[in-house]
């Protein structure tokens, strides 16, 4: 059964990585719950003496910071936000170190934000720190550099850098714990049940997702389902799960039935390759290229490059280098990549041979608007080509 081989696959997890939301570590009025915290390194302890490496992303960095500025609750305002991390983030990292301590097992605190992961120096840099810390027996501690970030600190709420820091390590599974036991459908206008086991996310699973979650957090069920599909894209087991029982981590990875997994049973629609993982994942895309039928079925089916004589809409205003999104004839995203030209001279090119780029543009280094090398299919045929 499906379920139960990836229910085994968080079972035999080496590397995992465990996102911690605001709810399961704060009370109702914001403040850190010391009773959850204890919880929760107790477990990671346990996981890291059994021989498990863990990484945690942890949330709850502004609420820390609430009560000690004199907050009632969650502010709206940038200034205020990022106050309340720098204040917070202290706070809950000393209570981390500290009870860590106990256990005879250090800690590193890891600071990023999304162009640390999109520079690939920087990116490289993280990572190598990330395993560095893993391999000495420590345990990294990841938060959204929340002092400096603008939007991620307004809608992020680190499941999406959670996902993103499984890709960087490579990691076996990836836990999201919330407040919640996982996904729910309804039976009726007043009772849900859980969905134990999803293969992958599509719009029927989106359509069951309800509302954002508190004013103390800012992600929601939606982009926990975001963050656990790029996982398994990457090769990653997910796992949404209610991680305020004190032995919640505990008993998912020893493969009980808690949560809504998610998880595939094979390679079709996986991303592999640390490259494409780094085109595909760590760049938000800066524009759209369109594509008609010819150029769509060289790219599915024959392992093509993109060509100019293919394109047929460019939008947005990017150089060369960029990562644009590719979608079809449809307005299907079927694709993303490096570009070779900016978005103008995408634009003068487009339709056009490639023989005849030379000619509108004068000396050119490429003559593919996207290198295969460059390019990451994003539907369930890329591994049967690349």
């Amino acid at each position: 059964m499906p379920d139960q081989f990836n229910r085994n696959r968080l079972k035999t997890a080496h590397r995992v990585v465990i996102k911690f939301g605001t709810r399961v570590l704060v009370d109702s009025r914001g403040r850190p719950n010391p009773v959850r915290i204890q919880a929760i390194v107790d477990q990671v302890a346990d996981l890291v003496k059994a021989g498990r490496e863990v990484v945690i992303v942890s949330s709850g960095a502004v609420g820390a910071g609430l009560d000690p500025l004199g907050f009632a609750k969650r502010p709206d305002d940038l200034m205020s936000l990022q106050m309340a991390a720098a204040v917070g983030q202290t706070y809950l990292m000393r209570m981390y170190s500290e009870r860590f301590e106990e256990k005879g097992i250090a800690v590193g605190q890891v600071l990023l934000n999304h162009d640390d992961l999109k520079q690939r120096n920087r990116h490289l840099n993280a990572r190598n720190a990330l395993l560095g810390l893993l391999r000495k027996g420590l345990v990294p501690i990841v938060n959204e550099n929340d002092v400096v970030s603008v939007d991620e600190i307004r809608l992020g709420d680190n499941d999406y850098l959670a996902s993103l820091v499984a890709v960087l390590v490579d990691a076996d599974a990836l836990l999201l714990c919330t407040s919640v036991n996982g996904l729910r459908a309804p039976l009726s206008e007043t009772r849900t049940k859980r969905i134990p086991y999803l293969s992958k996310i599509g719009p029927k699973e989106l359509a069951l997702v309800g509302g954002k979650g508190s004013e103390l957090s800012t992600g929601g069920m939606a982009t926990k389902l975001g963050a656990a599909q790029m996982a398994n894209k990457a090769g990653a087991v997910s796992l949404i799960l209610d991680g305020r029982k004190s032995d919640a981590l505990t008993r998912a990875l020893n493969g009980e039935d808690l949560g809504t997994c998610i998880g595939q049973i094979d390679d079709r629609g996986r991303i592999k390759g640390k490259r494409k993982h780094w085109i595909a994942f760590f760049h938000k895309p800066s524009g759209k290229v369109t594509i008609d039928a010819g150029a769509e079925k060289a790219l599915l089916y024959k392992g093509k490059s993109l060509l100019p004589a293919g394109v047929t809409a460019v939008e947005g205003q990017f150089s060369t280098g960029a990562v644009v999104e590719i979608h079809n004839a449809q307005n299907e995203w079927i694709a993303s990549g490096l570009t070779e030209f900016n978005a103008e001279d995408i634009r003068l090119i487009q339709g056009k041979k490639s023989n005849r780029i030379l000619e509108i543009l004068g000396p050119a280094v490429s003559t593919e608007v996207v290198h295969r090398d460059n390019l990451v299919l994003l539907t369930e045929k890329e591994n049967d080509h690349d």
